[in-house]
């Protein structure tokens, strides 16, 4: 299974597990609060450049959250295949 730090920009992705117990309750009450949730899909849009390659960017629906890779590691994510465009046509 693969992380959410470690899915390829762009891709999309759905959440399939949280290791809530590896999160301080705080932040996990605010990480839920944001849609960070098992079931949600999720995209990588920007990966920190420096040695710890923190902050992440995460598009949640319609919002874009910003958060530690710490956290990002605690969410077990499956990639999504998008949907082709134009098939048929």
């Amino acid at each position: 299974m693969m992380t959410l730090d470690q899915i390829p920009l762009g891709a999309p992705a759905r959440i399939t597990r949280v290791d809530w117990d590896a999160l301080v309750p705080e932040e996990a009450q605010r990480l839920q609060a944001l849609g960070l949730d098992e079931g949600a899909d999720v995209q990588l849009a920007y990966r920190g450049v420096f040695m710890t390659r923190d902050p992440l960017a995460v598009e949640v629906g319609r919002m874009t959250v910003a958060l530690r890779r710490i956290h990002a590691r605690a969410m077990q994510v499956e990639l999504v295949p998008e949907p082709v465009s134009g098939a048929g046509a």
